[in-house]
């Protein structure tokens, strides 16, 4: 399935709106890598959990924005759009990744 961010796909005719599609994923952020991350953010550089903690969100609301697709009848996702959302929950944090676009049919 081809999902793109642009409202057109080169060399592809869109023959039919399946409708709007979307996948969210939330994950816990855990206390020690809140308080970890906390400590780069104080001292600088990057936090490799939570970089790996957004790569995973994104891959799981993508997932599921293309598995709508499919049960829409789709072959292709256009006009796609990622969201990151930090709630704070307690404690702690969560991380929330949305992915919305356009189901449709293309040739």
């Amino acid at each position: 399935m081809i999902i793109a961010t642009t409202n057109t796909i080169e060399g592809h005719r869109v023959v039919d709106y399946r409708g709007v599609v979307t996948g969210e994923a939330i994950l816990g952020a855990n206390i020690f890598r809140d308080f970890f991350a906390g400590i780069r953010d104080i001292v600088g550089g990057r936090s490799g959990a939570y970089e790996k903690s957004l790569r995973e969100a994104r891959s799981i609301a993508l997932a599921e924005m293309e598995d709508e697709a499919r049960r829409l009848g789709g072959n292709a996702v256009i006009g796609v759009d990622l969201d990151y959302e930090n709630i704070a929950a307690g404690s702690g944090s969560m991380l929330m990744v949305s992915a919305s676009g356009t189901a449709v049919v293309i040739e």
